[in-house]
């Protein structure tokens, strides 16, 4: 049998506990460590993930990244793809109930979570497991169901902030909404969890996985929980649901425009939340000079930290690429060097339909919106009419905002 000395255990807590909001407990977590390296087993660790949406995005890096410590140590990730709870959504951070997933957009959604997760995390077979926990969920008789709802109280219920807040405010609670944490802790007792991440909203789901643990006889698993990185608005958290996000397989130059674009108040959460995920992190007085407006403009902050992010995805050479054609679009006001095409289905079109044959908005009204906000312009002609149907030639440009642009091809 393995043993780990007093100086490597400390090591390894020290280590994996770096940088989280809280650790239940870090006795716990050591008294885990010794009693895996003794029976030489690996650790479960989970990392839940609801296919609400296509794309993992920075925000979920937090917390793939100190899974990828503990693969780094020998242990096993268990993400759980969370098809089934996702039929029900999340309640973390609502003041209304979520609308319900179809199975078609969660399949959709789900399709690509391995590849991306595949850039953060460990992807060989003994580094990784991947499950849905429609495995076993979908298994559950309703006397089943019934015996798990009898393992928690409303009151434990009404414990938590979402449902508190909402229940003074008189907004519906939905009685299928009390059953997501019992489903994602029950999650944890079908995989046999040692360890849970979450960000910070997720602590009540992770403790009643503790709970349901213990009442199956099962050690109960650590729970780590890490910061939660805010959204682009500077106001949310970075979020798929809000769309206020950097996916993780944003293209370079959108990865980096998306940074230059968070307002200046956002520099220290993102960078003292996401400084362990780059591959070069910064190190303390990197940080604090970084952080410092009367040695380093903010603007020049928010650069530095746009080529880490890109770098850490793409490499060196895209990272410095990003910086350089940010530069020539917003400092020399001049296009991007590579647009994609645009391919109107005739050489003269409605402006709304422009828009959307390009993919810069998704309806007709966010079409006109972005119209209305002075947000588009062909060839640096502001268009101010929805129902403008200009001329087209090959080679004109069209812009929707700051990071959209495409070259017209006739």
């Amino acid at each position: 049998m393995a043993t780990l000395s007093k100086d490597e255990l400390q090591r390894q807590v020290e280590l994996l506990s770096a940088g989280c909001e809280a650790v239940y407990t870090a006795q716990d977590l050591a008294a885990r460590l010794e009693l895996c390296a003794a029976k030489g087993r690996q650790m479960r660790v989970k990392l839940g993930l609801d296919p609400t949406s296509p794309d993992i995005h920075l925000g979920h890096t937090v917390v793939l990244r100190k899974v990828r410590q503990f693969q780094d140590l020998g242990h096993k990730a268990v993400i759980i793809i969370g098809d089934y709870t996702a039929r029900i959504g999340d309640p973390t951070g609502q003041n209304k109930t979520r609308p319900v997933l179809s199975p078609q957009q969660i399949a959709e959604n789900a399709k690509t979570y391995l590849q991306q997760v595949g850039r953060v995390l460990d992807s060989s077979p003994d580094r990784l497991d991947v499950r849905y926990n429609s495995e076993w969920l979908e298994k559950l008789t309703f006397a089943e169901v019934l015996k798990l709802a009898a393992q928690m109280t409303v009151a434990r219920m009404m414990e938590r902030d979402t449902f508190d807040k909402r229940f003074k405010a008189g907004v519906p609670i939905g009685v299928h909404e009390f059953l997501y944490p019992l489903m994602q802790g029950y999650d944890s007792v079908c995989i046999q969890a040692d360890v849970e991440f979450g960000g910070s909203d997720q602590t009540f789901n992770n403790l009643i996985g503790r709970q349901l643990q213990e009442n199956a006889g099962q050690l109960p698993q650590i729970v780590m929980i890490m910061p939660l990185l805010v959204g682009l608005d500077g106001v949310e958290k970075m979020s798929k649901s809000k769309g206020n996000y950097i996916g993780v397989s944003d293209e370079p130059n959108d990865m980096f425009g998306k940074v230059m674009s968070i307002p200046d108040s956002l520099m220290t959460n993102y960078i003292q939340t996401l400084n362990f995920t780059f591959d070069k992190p910064l190190g303390d007085g990197a940080i604090k000079l970084l952080l410092d407006p009367a040695q380093t403009h903010p603007r020049q902050a928010k650069a530095t930290l746009g080529r880490l992010i890109v770098e850490t995805y793409y490499g060196a050479e895209a990272g410095k690429a990003a910086v350089e054609e940010f530069d020539r679009v917003f400092s020399h006001k001049e296009n991007p060097a590579d647009m994609p095409e645009i391919r109107p289905p005739a050489a003269k079109v409605g402006i709304i339909d422009l828009i959307i044959s390009a993919g810069f908005a998704k309806s007709k009204s966010e079409a006109r919106r972005l119209i209305d906000q002075k947000a588009v312009k062909l060839d640096d002609q502001t268009i101010t009419d929805p129902a403008a149907a200009p001329e087209l030639k090959t080679g004109q440009v069209l812009r929707v905002g700051k990071l959209r642009f495409g070259r017209i091809v006739i």
